[in-house]
């Protein structure tokens, strides 16, 4: 079974890798990108397309890592929040529990 899953992700790999040679063939015309005052100098158009899936390859776990970041702080918060309330309840019925010992010897002293 392990030889068989190496197997799959080799033949995937070169698949993939086929894909962006011939990807990388085909869009060989030279442009240069300009923006706000900037230009880049004259590269092939695949350059410029595969440094922008790499880059969003990049950026996009990273998003994704500040999400998971995000909502398990927020699930811990929460979290916390319960705990104070039921550690406030458990107080205030023990609190309750002690008053009402307290009294009932006094209502028994009043009879």
């Amino acid at each position: 079974m392990r030889n068989l899953k190496k197997l799959l992700l080799v033949l995937i790999f070169l698949a993939v890798a086929a894909v962006v040679l011939v990807f990388v063939l085909e869009n060989q015309q030279a442009v240069a990108l300009s923006a706000l005052g900037w230009s880049t100098p004259s590269l092939p158009v695949s350059v410029f397309v595969l440094a922008g899936v790499l880059a969003g390859m990049l950026i996009g776990p990273l998003f994704g890592w500040y999400i998971a970041l995000s909502s398990k702080h927020r699930w811990r918060k929460q979290l916390r929040a319960k705990a104070r309330a039921e550690q406030r309840a458990t107080l205030a019925a023990a609190s309750t529990d002690s008053k009402a010992t307290v009294a009932a010897p006094q209502q028994a002293v009043v009879k």
